[in-house]
């Protein structure tokens, strides 16, 4: 098994989170309640849940903080409700962008995704105008410290669509449906992951020369810097 890593494309944004962590754990803390609120909050009987918690501990966030979250959801005065909304549009140089939030204010938001695009010289469109050119899939990056064909050979059983070994680690691409099976089955001989969620993957990319990935890069930035914005997706080669 071996193709492309879709793990370089990720790089850029775990980088920025170890400067910015706190930042980070906000809008986790912010999944997990929502994932919490509106199913079980035991993770084993909630998938929306076991996997926003798994992706949390791959960013280090402290196991306190994840169940503070939890527990917030289903307290007795919890009263905060957010909304999941998709803003679909595109960046200079025709690189495409999906904008995931999580929002108490669709209005205000809406406001805030379609002026950051305008002043970087994007473009909002409508509702699946880019979307139908991404996949949504599983990525999991597992140290080097584990044995390499131990932890393929789980890939291989769990019908993996991608296996590469780079530099940072062992990177394994999971269809949507076969995410949580997968992580089960490394969770027998893994117990911390570099990279552990699902993510939308653009089935093509955009070559662009350093100068214009520049200024792809200060909308995207300027876009996971709104405190509604939960992710944000492209489909530009990195």
């Amino acid at each position: 098994m071996s193709g492309h890593s879709k793990w370089a494309t990720i790089k850029r944004k775990k980088g920025m989170i170890d400067q910015e962590r706190s930042k980070v754990f906000q809008k986790l803390n912010k999944e997990i309640y929502v994932a919490a609120k509106s199913g079980d909050k035991n993770p084993d009987n909630n998938p929306a849940l076991r996997m926003i918690i798994d992706k949390a501990k791959a960013e280090n966030m402290p196991k306190d903080k994840i169940q503070a979250a939890i527990d917030k959801a289903h307290s007795q005065g919890s009263n905060e409700n957010y909304e999941f909304v998709r803003y679909e549009g595109y960046a200079p140089h025709g690189v495409a962008i999906i904008v995931d939030t999580l929002t108490d204010n669709r209005n205000r938001t809406a406001s805030e995704v379609r002026s950051t695009f305008s002043k970087r010289g994007g473009n909002l469109g409508t509702d699946g105008s880019v979307s139908y050119m991404f996949e949504r899939k599983g990525i999991i990056v597992v140290p080097k410290t584990y044995d390499e064909e131990e932890i393929m050979n789980i890939a291989l059983d769990c019908d993996a669509l991608d296996f590469v070994v780079s530099d940072d680690g062992y990177e394994i691409v999971t269809t949507y449906e076969n995410f949580i099976p997968t992580n089960n089955a490394l969770k027998a001989v893994v117990d911390d992951f570099i990279l552990n969620e699902v993510r939308y993957i653009p089935n093509n990319t955009i070559t662009l020369s350093d100068e214009d990935k520049e200024k792809i890069y200060n909308l995207i930035e300027a876009l996971e810097d709104l405190d509604d914005v939960q992710d944000v997706y492209h489909n530009m080669e990195e």
